[in-house]
């Protein structure tokens, strides 16, 4: 990301996060807990769909990761970046699943109870964080299509190219 970028978002998440921590204190856990699970299945369904992607654009790759033979097309960068949003959402996933167990017992801790309304804020700002990044995982996902769009925009291209030389001749 461009400094300038940077320069932009940062303060503009900083604006979000601290008013999420603020009107999240009046937000009870119990409000909150069905935006988590359904951050959960979105982050489970974006884990899923673009390990499809994957598995159809470049299933070279998974052979290789099996211990087959490596592919040498060069195009690891794509890859790469097509596997961004699997790593970021097995993150998210991770942490859904996380505050999901360590929620309930928390509830019970005598510092939790005393600060009942500071908690509700940090994990309201939890969830706004995790959901600002997941959306940024859902757009990341646009990147299969956009690789497919390409290759078919190529071809396209390549094929008239032949077609004006063929009907030149």
């Amino acid at each position: 990301m461009k400094t300038r970028n940077v320069l932009l978002v940062f303060p503009l998440a900083l604006v979000a996060g601290i008013a999420s921590f603020y009107f999240g204190r009046a937000v009870p856990f119990a409000s909150q807990w069905p935006l988590f699970e359904a951050l959960r299945s979105t982050a489970a369904i974006i884990f899923a769909v673009i390990g499809a992607w994957f598995a159809i654009i470049y299933p070279e790759k998974l052979k290789f990761s099996f211990g087959k033979v490596a592919d040498t097309s060069g195009d690891g960068s794509r890859a790469s970046s097509l596997f961004m949003p699997i790593v970021h959402s097995t993150f998210i996933l991770s942490s859904v699943l996380a505050v999901g167990v360590i929620a309930p017992i928390l509830k019970y801790l005598p510092i939790v109870r005393e600060h009942v309304s500071t908690c509700r804020g940090l994990s309201y700002l939890v969830l706004v964080t995790l959901t600002a990044w997941q959306i940024g995982t859902v757009i990341m996902t646009l990147i299969p299509a956009d690789l497919v769009k390409t290759k078919v925009d190529e071809s396209n291209r390549a094929r008239r190219a032949l077609d004006n030389l063929e009907h030149r001749e």
